[in-house]
């Protein structure tokens, strides 16, 4: 598939209130397709969560998800207090960066890789049943298998919270390291 100029999320405009519109690529020739982007996110178990941070501070972290291809949004597990829903309580506004392993092609030395950015909002997935589902699908992730996953949802299940990013602009680039 051709590429589209941008890769925006499922259903999203790639705009958000007021007329701003996202940056476009500066090097647009590497841009990935959509379906690019998504095999990316479906396909890779760990990216980078950037918020809002103490201070005017950035406050990345690496960290497990769950990418939900119906609905297009980004699941996360984690403790019901710290850094990051003390950083979602100033903004709600994140962005959750990924990239895959990469590659090193014949007769080369550098790795060329795919690596993805969603920009969006993130909130706590209040809805027990939602959050039920969410939390089973990120463990069955991760787990060697699904009684492992429901043991420990029994065992520590009441001290998670769950975390939803829902995306408003999503972009990818083929980046090789030279």
């Amino acid at each position: 598939m051709p590429h589209s100029g941008r890769c925006v999320a499922p259903g999203l405009p790639g705009e958000i209130g007021g007329g701003f519109m996202f940056r476009p690529m500066r090097r647009f020739k590497q841009q990935l397709s959509q379906e690019e982007c998504l095999a990316v996110l479906q396909g890779e178990k760990r990216g980078t969560l950037a918020l809002s941070g103490d201070d005017g501070y950035p406050y990345a972290v690496p960290i497990n998800y769950y990418y939900d291809p119906e609905s297009g949004h980004l699941f996360f597990h984690g403790a019901k207090e710290g850094h990051k829903l003390d950083a979602l309580a100033r903004s709600d506004k994140v962005s959750f960066a990924v990239h895959d392993q990469g590659v090193i092609e014949e007769g080369d030395w550098a790795y060329t890789l795919h690596s993805v950015i969603v920009f969006g909002r993130m909130h706590v997935v209040e809805d027990p049943e939602r959050f039920a589902q969410y939390l089973y699908k990120i463990g069955v992730k991760y787990y060697p298998n699904a009684q492992m996953v429901t043991d420990l949802i029994g065992r520590a299940g009441s001290r998670v919270t769950m975390l939803e990013l829902v995306p408003e602009h999503m972009t990818g680039k083929l980046v090789h390291e030279k």
